[in-house]
């Protein structure tokens, strides 16, 4: 009798593993070397901030205006390198800074030859939010983020679904932190069948979307004659 409830009670445990396991959300490493990432608990994803800064990249171009010096104001982009070039004082690094940390920077580099000085920095030309649509959409790419856009409206946008498509089953990934993705499963077949889009996700930068194939698509164009009866009546 006790063998047998406490080979139950192993069952129990098993499936209750195994459920948990199963409705666990998906999230995957970008990193392929997966091994030291799990045996080192300092890769485990931690999630940004909420409202996360955004960070100067090469090629934008940005204003320079000094309010007690007006002789130094100037525009400037970033080089490849990370690098811009100031007046009176030359090469400084400033890539991967917020505005504010970049504000800090400039007021340092000039704190050598002016007095305190007084330094607004305006974004001209930056890397505008977008995301990104691919697999079976009949536009697929990048496309800029404007305003409160959601998973559906997203593909829209990216032309709308391909004979291909399985609707049910469309990937979202989105960013952790530089070494991990979040995935999730949307059924988007279902929610524009009944209408109820409250489960319709809204994009935020960086985020992606992929639309896989539906089965009937990976069946071969060309097949002998002899294996059509495995795939039963065919319409033309």
């Amino acid at each position: 009798m006790i063998k047998r409830f406490l080979s139950g009670l192993s069952i129990l445990l098993g499936s209750g593993v195994l459920c948990l396991a199963q409705n666990a959300p998906p999230v995957m490493p970008v990193s392929a070397n997966s091994t030291s990432a799990a045996a080192d608990t300092t890769s485990e994803p931690q999630f940004q901030t909420r409202n996360p800064r955004y960070r100067i990249r090469t090629g934008d171009s940005f204003d320079v205006n000094f309010e007690l010096s007006p002789e130094f104001n100037q525009t400037v982009t970033v080089q490849p390198d990370g690098f811009i070039t100031l007046k009176g004082v030359g090469d400084v690094h400033v890539a991967d800074q917020t505005v504010p940390e970049l504000t800090q920077t400039l007021h340092t580099a000039y704190d050598k030859i002016l007095n305190d000085p007084l330094i607004v920095v305006m974004l001209k030309d930056f890397d505008k939010p977008y995301f990104t649509a691919n697999g079976q959409v009949l536009h697929p790419g990048k496309f800029e983020l404007r305003g409160d856009v959601t998973l559906t409206e997203a593909i829209a946008m990216a032309g709308g679904f391909n004979d291909n498509a399985k609707h049910s089953q469309v990937l979202l990934f989105r960013r952790v932190n530089d070494s991990w993705l979040e995935a999730k499963v949307f059924n988007v077949k279902q929610m524009l069948k009944s209408g109820d889009l409250h489960e319709d996700p809204r994009l935020r930068p960086g985020d992606m979307l992929f639309v896989p194939k539906n089965a009937l698509s990976k069946i071969r164009p060309f097949i002998p004659n002899a294996g059509v009866g495995a795939y039963g009546n065919i319409a033309p």
